[in-house]
């Protein structure tokens, strides 16, 4: 029998039902509820008794018979209780759904198994919706220590659909299916790791005879999702080596030696050069290049992708930086063309606010190739941006950009255009593995020589007035100072308000004509916004009360102070970039942590840490761990870490392993084609015909 075949197929799923399950759980084939395993399980071989309940135990377990059954009309419809009875005393279970099924089904004076949650009120017992079986039926089944817990949905509930047929489903499912599960990996790779058949794991992840065997079952099973993963992700990346084409830049020409010998602010550090031999190493093979540069805020990154586009030129290509928002477009327009001033080079800005006549002379010199090096943002994705010859494409934020429109760029170009896509948004690496693993990896993992390390600290609103003080004391040694509100997008009038009311007391506190103070929010237009960031950028305004708009995009080495007030609405990331707009001059630069009292277990632990660290790897690691993988990489990316047991924080190890076996494999055997893969292959083809992840990754 095949797997793929309906739900409808297994033993008491009607249509209707099916249907439920599927707009409910994403329940469609056999397969697919095969692999919805339990979250959590039960200990069901302990029975209580009523006389030893406790107000505070949670679920129990007990033997009893139902003695009367009463329906109780109350406000809205009636409740069915039922009276229930063991040798040592008397509760009540409680129906609110379902109640003539329900009454014409129980027996009274039958011996029960009852299981469910305990409610204590006015010193009574009571189970709400409780699970039943006779005991004369719970005796023949084969009983193990560890029940099955499924997650459910109201409407499943309302339905009738209990957690114990969820188990039926799964166990009839196995029943009906169990001959047709097939074996998905080698014969080598289940000694090498001595692992349980398929078939035992799906069986033992369910419905688990002991504690030993589940984690032999999950371990195989975890396993198994990872390394296919990663086998679909190393085989994009093969082919991207081998099968596509990249430009040549065959030489080092004038224009980069010029630029690497004469004009260099600072001498590159040792992790800068590296990066930047792994670029022209592949910038040169004829592949093309497909890397991701990682590096903290202020570890210059910028500087590589510099030197990278002045290697394109050399070699007769354009390239272009494409930024998620105009502010950081602006912010490398400036960077680049003070960088490259003198030079006989032509670079240009497109986003949506550039007009028409001088977007007509963009589009111009892109086509006749006097326009060399292009800076922009979604603009640049317009079908009317055509290059002459991209050579290389620098995407910064990456993460912020869908597959869609990584796409448009790559056929900017006859033979695609190298990729360079860089973050400073520090991505863990068991992350970086499961969502780049198709991408080269380098990372700039140390800060510039001369730059001091931020130093943080939490305070809370009642110290505001000695933080004033400090902000007065830095300013008076000709410091600025960032004040940075909150900006969440559902309560956005809320915020401004904070924004507008926080900006009034430190007016009063700040007073004209001896402090100047620039205010920058969302709501303002891009022309003001401009303005006032201008004013703080030369030195005008000593303080900038802003949004998360100042987030990316600010270079001021002046500013010394960064108050991030309301911390505790931040996440550890967003508080991170925050903290990196100062440390980047000379001075000894500070970040302080405003909250009020009240603090959730996260929010202690995320202001912990970024007292603690300034590591943006470290602090990486604590917010996978308290927001999970999904939410770090955001709607675009989070399909390729749909697990159905897997987890990337928890399973790094298993993680590491199944990616290792995927490298040996392929440097083994490229097409899977011998003999002792070719379950492997089948399993693999399958997975990619009927898996939506795979369209996500990277």
């Amino acid at each position: 029998m095949n797997l793929n075949y309906p739900i409808t197929y297994i033993e008491g799923i009607s249509v209707q039902r099916a249907t439920l399950l599927y707009t409910e759980l994403g329940l469609k084939t056999c397969n697919d509820l095969l692999n919805f395993f339990p979250f959590r399980y039960i200990d069901k071989t302990t029975f209580h008794a009523i006389k030893d309940l406790q107000p505070n135990s949670s679920e129990v377990q007990i033997v009893g018979r139902i003695t009367r059954i009463n329906s109780i009309a109350q406000k809205r419809g009636s409740r069915l209780v039922a009276t229930f009875q063991d040798a040592t005393g008397s509760m009540e279970l409680v129906w609110f759904k379902g109640q003539k099924w329900l009454k014409d089904s129980l027996k009274v004076n039958e011996p029960y198994v009852v299981y469910g949650k305990l409610n204590h009120y006015n010193g009574s017992f009571s189970i709400p919706h409780p699970e039943l079986e006779l005991f004369s039926t719970y005796k023949k089944k084969l009983q193990t220590k560890m029940q099955p817990v499924y997650h459910a949905t109201e409407r499943l509930i309302n339905a009738g659909v209990s957690n114990r047929m969820m188990g039926n489903y799964v166990q009839r499912l196995l029943e009906q299916f169990y001959d047709s599960i097939q074996e998905n990996l080698s014969q080598d790779i289940l000694d090498a790791f001595k692992f349980i058949s398929k078939r035992e794991a799906l069986l033992n992840a369910h419905f688990p005879k002991s504690q030993e065997q589940l984690t032999k079952a999950e371990n195989r099973l975890k396993f198994e999702e990872l390394f296919f993963i990663q086998l679909q992700l190393l085989r994009k990346k093969l082919i991207n080596k081998t099968k596509i084409k990249g430009v040549v830049f065959e030489k080092v020409g004038t224009i980069f030696n010029d630029f690497y010998t004469n004009r260099l602010p600072f001498d590159l550090t040792n992790a800068q050069k590296r990066v930047l031999k792994e670029v022209r190493k592949d910038v040169a093979s004829g592949a093309h290049m497909n890397r991701l540069l990682q590096g903290d805020v202020g570890s210059g990154k910028t500087i590589v992708a510099i030197l990278a586009m002045l290697l394109a030129i050399d070699n007769g290509f354009q390239a272009t930086i494409m930024a998620p928002t105009e502010i950081l477009a602006n912010q490398h327009f400036i960077a680049v063309s003070e960088l490259v001033a003198g030079m006989d080079l032509k670079v240009a800005i497109l986003t949506g606010s550039v007009r028409t006549k001088k977007r007509r002379e963009i589009h111009a010199g892109l086509e006749d190739g006097t326009l060399d090096i292009l800076i922009g943002t979604h603009a640049l994705l317009e079908d009317k941006v055509q290059f002459k010859n991209l050579g290389i494409a620098v995407i910064d934020e990456q993460h912020r950009f869908g597959v869609k429109q990584r796409a448009k760029l790559w056929a900017k170009n006859e033979l695609p255009p190298h990729i360079l896509v860089m973050t400073a948004t520090p991505i863990p690496r068991t992350l970086a593995m499961s969502v780049y693993g198709d991408l080269d990896i380098s990372v700039i993992d140390e800060l510039p020589p001369g730059r001091k390390e931020v130093k943080t600290v939490h305070r809370f609103d009642s110290n505001r007035l000695s933080v004033f003080k400090f902000m007065k004391d830095e300013i008076n040694k000709g410091r600025q100072v960032y004040l940075v509100y909150p900006l969440i997008e559902e309560s956005a009038v809320m915020d401004y308000k904070d924004l507008m009311d926080g900006y009034e007391s430190v007016s009063r506190e700040f007073p004209l004509p001896k402090y100047q103070i620039s205010i920058v929010h969302g709501k303002m237009k891009p022309a003001d916004k401009e303005f006032e960031m201008q004013r703080f950028v030369k030195g005008e305004t000593q303080i900038m009360v802003a949004t998360t708009v100042i987030e990316v995009g600010v270079n001021v080495p002046n500013a010394s102070v960064m108050i991030i007030e309301s911390s505790e609405r931040f996440g550890l990331s967003q508080l991170h970039q925050l903290r990196g707009r100062v440390g980047r001059g000379a001075d000894q630069s500070y970040c302080i942590l405003l909250s009020s009292f009240k603090l959730s277990p996260e929010a202690k632990t995320r202001l912990k840490t970024m007292v603690e660290t300034t590591d943006g790897f470290k602090i990486a690691e604590v917010d996978l761990k308290l927001r999970g993988p999904g939410n770090i990489m955001g709607t675009q990316q989070s399909g390729v870490l749909d697990l159905k047991i897997a987890d990337v924080v928890k399973d790094s190890k298993i993680l590491v392993a199944a990616r290792n076996t995927a490298i040996s494999l392929l440097q083994e055997d490229e097409n899977l084609a011998k003999e002792e893969n070719i379950l492997i292959k089948k399993a693999f083809i399958q997975m990619t015909k009927s898996s939506k992840i795979w369209s996500n990754i990277s």
